[in-house]
């Protein structure tokens, strides 16, 4: 059986891990202690409760995501409404409503007030048909039209799928977001959360479901460099030692862009990056919503820091996209206005209202959580190929026709393993 070396544990390299699994000797190596990268949860000492490193809404419009969950039995460790339900609130107005697509395609949402965004006009609609049709050139906010609907849906919308500014993001990559999801219909966009944690979802099932393939996971293990010759990988440089290749092993390297770049010579990739920051809060009651906020058990907020809040059982957990912008505020500034406005927003809808004084906090910054999703920045995307015949490229960083989501990771593995001409789902998929 012939082996396949997987350089990085994260999304990516698990999906590729587990796809190859079956058919190949998988070796991964992972440089931290732990698999999952920046899709894992860990115990933090300061809450004293399991957390995630960054909160993440999948939709049901993901077939990488769903395909992966079902091979490891694990699709029921998520959590949602079951119905394409969105709750807002507006900080500035003090106003919540709730976006509830149609099932199908025909968007009959549109034409009721109860369901649609308020104060909006079906001619902003068009902004959507722009988005589609965008060039390569094209930034989001050139396709927006003035007005609720891109105020109140579409601009947060497009700040936390790209998590880039919409005067600076690539309309294209978010087009091609918007033809997978909001064109299909609301059965595309139902919401989907981890209910106990990322790594119960991503990370530990796939850990045991390539420990029954007896595939070996090298944690600590980091790979300083790769040797070259005759157009192909021969060994491996790692923190333990050399790792000699045979004849019919292959390499994926699935590791972040500029880890990339180091150890492949001549690889352009993105060189921009943006960061996401995660607020976390510990309350000392169990959260009780009410309404549409205790079925979806999150809501968007507009009009201040905070942008989607997720309400778990005594956590609050708040993610703020494209925070670049805030990167001179600091921890307890940024800590303290997130806490104001989730008393504005959460209050009314909680059967025991927020304490004024902040509980127990932590703010997470992941500085490099994504390439900066500008059309320059996706230009500078890689395929899965290389110019050695045994080395393929993964990554939510890689061209994937995607922003650097979840979803993206996953279909990179798919796409390293079918280029390495091993068996993959990628051709159905694709079709799907």
């Amino acid at each position: 059986m012939s082996r396949v070396h997987i350089i990085g544990g994260g999304l990516a390299g698990l999906s590729a891990a587990v796809e190859l699994a079956p058919q190949a000797q998988v070796e991964l190596y992972e440089a931290g202690p732990v698999c999952g990268g920046r899709a894992r949860s860990f115990h933090d000492k300061a809450l004293d409760t399991v957390i995630d490193n960054g909160n993440h809404l999948m939709l049901s419009a993901n077939p990488c995501t769903f395909r992966y969950l079902d091979l490891l039995g694990a699709r029921h460790t998520l959590q949602g409404p079951g119905e394409p339900i969105f709750p807002w609130f507006d900080l500035n107005e003090q106003r919540g409503w709730t976006v509830r697509l149609s099932p199908g395609k025909i968007p009959f949402w549109l034409l009721s007030k109860r369901r649609r965004v308020p104060g909006m006009t079906l001619k902003e609609t068009t902004a959507l048909v722009r988005l589609m049709r965008a060039d390569d050139d094209t930034v989001v906010s050139d396709c927006l039209a003035e007005g609720a609907l891109a105020r109140r849906l579409l601009e947060p919308f497009a700040v936390s799928v790209m998590n880039t500014p919409s005067n600076e993001s690539s309309a294209a990559l978010l087009g091609n977001v918007v033809r997978r999801t909001l064109a299909q219909g609301g059965q595309a966009c139902c919401p989907w959360m981890a209910a106990h944690g990322l790594s119960e979802s991503f990370v530990t099932p796939a850990l045991a479901y390539l420990e029954q393939y007896h595939a070996s996971v090298h944690t600590g293990t980091r790979v300083a460099a790769l040797r070259y010759e005759r157009g192909r990988v021969v060994a491996l440089e790692t923190s333990s030692g050399e790792v000699a290749l045979g004849a019919e092993d292959s390499v994926i390297m699935a590791v972040p862009a500029p880890v990339a770049t180091s150890l492949l010579p001549g690889l352009d990739g993105p060189d921009q990056f943006e960061s996401i920051a995660n607020a976390h809060f510990r309350l000392p009651f169990h959260l009780k919503p009410r309404g549409v906020v205790a079925q979806a058990r999150f809501v968007g907020l507009i009009g201040g820091i905070a942008e989607w809040v997720f309400v778990h059982d005594d956590v609050l957990s708040v993610t703020v996209s494209a925070a670049n912008r805030y990167a001179d505020r600091s921890q307890t500034e940024m800590l303290e206005t997130i806490w104001s406005e989730l008393l504005q927003a959460l209050n009314p809808i909680l059967e025991e209202p927020l304490p004024q004084l902040m509980p127990t906090a932590r703010l997470i910054r992941e500085k490099r959580a994504t390439f900066a999703a500008t059309p320059e920045q996706n230009r500078r995307r890689p395929g899965a190929a290389t110019p050695y015949i045994n080395l393929a490229l993964a990554g939510d960083w890689t061209d994937t026709g995607l922003p650097a989501t979840i979803e993206g990771a996953l279909q990179s593995g798919l796409d390293a393993v079918a280029l390495l001409g091993f068996r993959s789902e990628r051709t159905r998929v694709k079709a799907a």
